[in-house]
């Protein structure tokens, strides 16, 4: 694998097809809260805004979202669901290159045309197999030298969104992509989530 770059080429970005994010790590800083409310347990989770952007952007352009995380979670759920990707799938975290790979059987789509976002050790299978891995900014070192790409801010910081830019961008997306997103007409349709 090729040493982890600050740019996405173009004719790779443009080969990307469907976009894989895994939770944990990648849209939080991967902190969790967890307490007792009634004497039932609730989790909490910190989720930044601007990846809620990031993920609009991406299905605005027809890729579809997909994410895939090593950990049930309500939060995860109920966040996943305010972004309206295209699916939320939480496995066991060995089960997320095999989850993957029927998702991209189902959609006809290869690994080489799948983008996958991760921070650590379960990523890695993931990373290796796909056309364009990329890591957020504080992944583990093993998961950086996987990556492609490494975002230029760490997960839980706006880490989809850095990456989602930085894709559409080598795709000659991003001019058109804004002039359409930010049309006052849309600007105010706009769903919840989505920034």
């Amino acid at each position: 694998m090729p040493k982890a770059r600050a740019a996405i080429a173009s004719a790779l970005a443009k080969g990307i097809k469907l976009v894989g994010l895994d939770i944990d790590g990648v849209f939080t800083d991967g902190g969790i809260y967890i307490g007792l409310v009634a004497n039932h347990p609730l989790e909490f989770k910190r989720f930044h805004v601007l990846d809620g952007l990031g993920v609009k952007l991406l299905r605005t352009v027809g890729l579809p979202v997909v994410l895939i995380s090593g950990r049930e979670s309500e939060a995860s759920e109920a966040r996943a669901k305010e972004m309206e990707v295209d699916e939320l799938l939480q496995v066991a975290p060995q089960q997320k290159l095999a989850t993957l790979v029927d998702v991209l059987k189902r959609r006809g789509f290869s690994l080489k045309e799948c983008a996958y976002v991760g921070d650590d050790l379960a990523d890695l299978p993931v990373l290796r197999a796909v056309g364009l891995p990329v890591a957020v900014a504080n992944a583990c070192p093993e998961v950086k030298a996987a990556a492609q790409y490494v975002t230029s801010v760490p997960g839980g910081q706006g880490a989809v969104r850095d990456f989602a830019e930085r894709l559409l961008k080598a795709r000659g997306e991003w001019p058109g992509l804004l002039a359409q997103y930010f049309e006052t007409s849309h600007v105010a349709k706009r769903p919840r989530g989505s920034g």
